[in-house]
C-alpha cells in the first residue's frame, strides 16, 4: 500500500497518470473558495493539464475552506501535499485514474482568517475562483438581492472579528490591495446559477457597499466577474470508491474523486490581469456564455430534477438506474425536446439533437454510481433557477408546460417526506423546515398550497393552463405513484428521438 504524496508518485503503477511536471516551481495564481469534488474533477484538472503541456507555472490553486466540514479536505490534502486521485469512469467500465498537482496549498479560513487573507492581497493572486454551491450566493429569495439578515452576513458587517463568509474575506483583500495600490484580482464563479458572474458582482459589491459605500462602488467598477459554464458529472466521495483506488492502485487516498469522462467549459474571456492558456486544454473561450449556460441549465440540470423525484418515488436510488428505464429515459427526452429547448437561443457549435441524446447516454453511465438522493438535494435553490424560467416563457409564448409542471408537482410529493412505501424521505434543504409540513399540508388540504409560495414560484399558482396540468400530475401521484403517473404522460406521445 503506497500513501500518497510526492515522495512516492513514481512507486505508482505504471496505468496511474502522474503529475509530469515539477510541481515545486508551481506558484498559486488562483485562490479557490469552496475546493471539493467538482472543482477538483473540473477547474483543477485543466489547470493539471496545463502544467503538463509545460504552462501555466504561475496558475496553481491555494482552495480555501470556510465550512466546518472542509476541515476534513484541509487534513487530506494536507497529508498528501495537495495530491489526489482522479478516475474517469467510462461506461464500458474502463478506469482512467490519474494524480492530480495543480493544488498546491490549502488554507482552513478557521484556522487563521487574516492568512486567508493575506493571501487574497498578495500580488501574486490574480483570479479568485467560488463554488460555494448555488445557495452560497446569499441571494434574498423574494426580493433577490443581497440578503442583510444573514446571520453570518450581519456579524461580519460589525467588524468586531475577522470575517467568516466569502463576502467578509473576498471583500478584505480587495479592500487591502486597494489601499495599496494592488490590481483587483478578477472573481470567477464557477457555480450552477444563471449568469453567475454577474450575479457574484451584484453580491459581492453589496455586501462591500454596506460595509463601505465607497469601497462597494469601487469593486462594482474595478473587479471583473466573468460568467461561465461548468459542466462535469461528480458524485460524491464513497468508502467504496477509497476501497477501489486502495486495491486497484495500491493507493491509499483519504479522499480521491470519481467522475464521467465528459467535461466542458465555456468561459466569457475577461481577465485584466491576465489568466492561464485554458484554451489550449479544451476550454471555450467566448464573449457572451448565455446560450451555452441556458443550453445546460434548462437540458441538464432541469433534467436532474425531472429524473430524481420520479425515480426516488418509483424506488431507484442510483440515477443510471433511472435513466437505463425506456420510460423515465424517454420522459426525459420528451421534455427536453418539447418544453426546454423551445425557450433556448441559437448555442453556436452545439447540435442540441445530439446534446439530448449525450446527457442521456451520460445520466446511464453504471460506473458513475451518481446517487439519486444527491440529486434531490437543496431543490429549493434548483428548480426556481432552472426549471421555472422554462415554465414561464412556455406560458408567455403558449407553449407546452405539462411535463414541466409534472416535475414540479413529483417535487411537491416527494417533498412530503415519505415515499410510496411509506418509508422516511430524508428532505435536504436550507428551507426544509418549512417545505416539508407544506408539502405534507396538501395531502388533505388544499393540492395548491406547495405552489402559493411565491418566494419560490412567483405568480404560478395563479396561472391556470400550468395549476391545472400541475394539479393532474400531483393526484395522479398521490392516487397511482411515480411510475403509473409517467405512464399516463407518456401514453399519447410517440417515443422521443434520440438523434
Amino acid at each position: 500500500m503506497t500513501a500518497l504524496s510526492p515522495a512516492t508518485l513514481d512507486a505508482l503503477p505504471a496505468e496511474v497518470r502522474r503529475p509530469g511536471y515539477d510541481r515545486t516551481a508551481v506558484r498559486a495564481g488562483i485562490v479557490h473558495f469552496g475546493l471539493g469534488n467538482f472543482s477538483r474533477a473540473h477547474q483543477a484538472m485543466y489547470l493539471d493539464e496545463l502544467l503538463e503541456q509545460g504552462g501555466g507555472q504561475e496558475w496553481g490553486i491555494c482552495g480555501v475552506g470556510l465550512m466546518p466540514r472542509d476541515a476534513a479536505m484541509r487534513d487530506a490534502l494536507r497529508a498528501t501535499d495537495g495530491l489526489y486521485t482522479l478516475v474517469l469512469k467510462h461506461p464500458d467500465g474502463t478506469l482512467e485514474p490519474r494524480v492530480v498537482g495543480s493544488v498546491v496549498d490549502y488554507l482552513y479560513a478557521p484556522d487563521d482568517p487574516q492568512r486567508v487573507i493575506d493571501r487574497l492581497a498578495d500580488p501574486q493572486t490574480r483570479i479568485v475562483s467560488l463554488t460555494v454551491t448555488e445557495g452560497g450566493y446569499n441571494v434574498h429569495p423574494v426580493t433577490g438581492e443581497f440578503d442583510l439578515g444573514n446571520a453570518a452576513v450581519t456579524a461580519d458587517l460589525t467588524g468586531a472579528h475577522h470575517p467568516t463568509t466569502v463576502f467578509g474575506l473576498v471583500t478584505a483583500g480587495l479592500r487591502l490591495r486597494r489601499e495599496r495600490g494592488i490590481e483587483p484580482f478578477t472573481v470567477m464563479s464557477c457555480d450552477n446559477i444563471p449568469h453567475n458572474g454577474d450575479v457574484a458582482r451584484r453580491m459581492f459589491s453589496a455586501y462591500a457597499r454596506e460595509l463601505d459605500p465607497e469601497l462597494g462602488a469601487w469593486m462594482a467598477e474595478h473587479v471583473s466577474f466573468p460568467n461561465c459554464m461548468v459542466d462535469r458529472i461528480t458524485p460524491a466521495t464513497t468508502d467504496d470508491d477509497r476501497a477501489e483506488v486502495r486495491e486497484r492502485w495500491g493507493i491509499e487516498d483519504l479522499w480521491p474523486v470519481v467522475a464521467e469522462p465528459f467535461t466542458q467549459w465555456v468561459l466569457e474571456d475577461d481577465f485584466p490581469l491576465g489568466r492561464p492558456e485554458l484554451d489550449r486544454v479544451g476550454v471555450q473561450l467566448v464573449e457572451d456564455v448565455t446560450p451555452y449556460e441556458l443550453m445546460k441549465l434548462r437540458l441538464l440540470n432541469a433534467s436532474h430534477q425531472g429524473l430524481c423525484y420520479f425515480g426516488y418515488l418509483a424506488g431507484y436510488r442510483l440515477v443510471h438506474d433511472v435513466c437505463s428505464d425506456p420510460l423515465f429515459a424517454d420522459f426525459l427526452l420528451a421534455y427536453m425536446t418539447e418544453e426546454a429547448t423551445p425557450t433556448l437561443p441559437p448555442v453556436p457549435g452545439v447540435d442540441l439533437a445530439a446534446y439530448r441524446a449525450t446527457l442521456i447516454e451520460r445520466f446511464s453511465n453504471a460506473q458513475v454510481r451518481d446517487t439519486v438522493a444527491r440529486l434531490c438535494a437543496e431543490s429549493s435553490d434548483r428548480i426556481p433557477k432552472w426549471l421555472v424560467p422554462v415554465i414561464r416563457e412556455n406560458l408567455a409564448s403558449d407553449g407546452p408546460v405539462e411535463l414541466s409542471a409534472a416535475i414540479v408537482a413529483s417535487w411537491a410529493r416527494y417533498a412530503e417526506g415519505v415515499d410510496e412505501q411509506g418509508e422516511p424521505i430524508e428532505v435536504v434543504d436550507q428551507l426544509a423546515d418549512q417545505l416539508v409540513p407544506i408539502a405534507r399540508s396538501q395531502v388533505e388540504g388544499d393540492p395548491d398550497v406547495f405552489v402559493q409560495n411565491e418566494q419560490l414560484f412567483g405568480d404560478l399558482a395563479s396561472q391556470e393552463r400550468f395549476l391545472t396540468a400541475y394539479r393532474s400530475t400531483l393526484s395522479s401521484l398521490h392516487a397511482h405513484g411515480a411510475r403509473a403517473t409517467l405512464e399516463s404522460l407518456m401514453a399519447d406521445r410517440p417515443r422521443p428521438s434520440q438523434g
